[in-house]
């Protein structure tokens, strides 16, 4: 009986890990995708994709509801639409962080989400932070400076603050996922597709697109959010949350490698250095969550 729920164990963990991985790999794709629009403007982009992830997210919600389509959504609080208002805004100001800077800064200032969700948890839901953990975070902070300095250097500062505004949105939309009671995730999340397309719709000059803009606009919403977002939320299921965050970070390092093999696109010395300090801080501070969870279980 032991060996059976030891296996059921392994097959769960060894589940979790290559969503998670998945989860990311797919993410790391929304950098290259970026760089190959042809004429669309930005709002055009943010209409089709907020569309794509909606209908996406609605097909996922409709197969694993069986047939409770509208209770799902009839779950949806308060919260929840918050929830969605603000991973909308998210969406939003990634893809114009995109449209700014380089792809690897703006990967590597979202990847310090989990350093901006500990310091906004520690601020709002007073949750304990040790000694150690503050000085992991701070010289985090210290990496994402290098990064936004060299954006001023460069003219870059835009981009730069937008990916800050991604980072924020990302923190808040955990925060109150934290908060949240009675919330379908995926139906209350699909929402915000349609927050980012009604936001698009409104300040767009026009929704006119070519073929070949169009469908990257569907596979940047519908796979590189819809189905690596859904990859991540499955992947939480089966394995520490501290741990997803370390295996989601192939996102952060792929993304810039990927934007240089398609696109040609070279990070430059400072955005390196400084991205290496975020992710270096990242993986240590995930890895010390791993270990209190670890002792946590081990305890009697």
């Amino acid at each position: 009986m032991a060996s059976a729920g030891l296996q059921q164990f392994q097959s769960n963990h060894a589940l979790g890990v290559i969503l998670a991985l998945a989860g990311g790999t797919v993410l790391s794709i929304g950098g290259p995708i970026v760089r190959m629009f042809e004429d669309a403007q930005g709002w055009t982009i943010m209409f089709y994709r907020g569309l794509s992830f909606f209908a996406m997210m609605f097909l996922i919600v409709c197969w694993r509801s069986r047939g409770r389509v509208i209770e799902r959504y009839r779950s949806v609080d308060a919260t929840g639409l918050a929830i969605a208002v603000c991973l909308g805004l998210g969406l939003t100001s990634y893809l114009f962080a995109m449209l700014n800077t380089t792809v690897a800064n703006v990967a590597f200032v979202t990847g310090a989400a989990p350093v901006a969700t500990a310091i906004l948890a520690w601020i709002v839901l007073r949750e304990r932070l040790s000694l150690t953990s503050a000085l992991i975070l701070t010289v985090a902070v210290l990496g994402i400076g290098v990064m936004v300095a060299e954006g001023i250097s460069i003219g870059r500062l835009k981009g730069n603050l937008i990916a800050l505004v991604t980072l924020l949105t990302y923190a808040v939309f955990v925060i109150l996922l934290r908060k949240a009671r009675n919330f379908d995730m995926l139906a209350g999340t699909s929402l915000a597709g349609l927050v980012a397309a009604a936001i698009a719709y409104v300040m767009a000059d026009t929704l006119a697109i070519s073929t070949h803009d169009l469908i990257l606009a569907i596979i940047f919403g519908a796979i590189q959010i819809g189905l690596g977002f859904t990859f991540i939320t499955y992947a939480s299921r089966h394995i520490p949350a501290a741990e997803v965050t370390l295996l989601a970070m192939s996102e952060t390092i792929l993304s810039p490698i990927l934007a240089w093999l398609v696109v040609g696109e070279v990070p430059s010395t400072w955005t390196l250095i400084g991205g290496a300090i975020v992710l270096a801080c990242v993986a240590l501070f995930a890895a010390l969550a791993l270990r209190e969870h670890a002792n946590a279980g081990a305890a009697p």
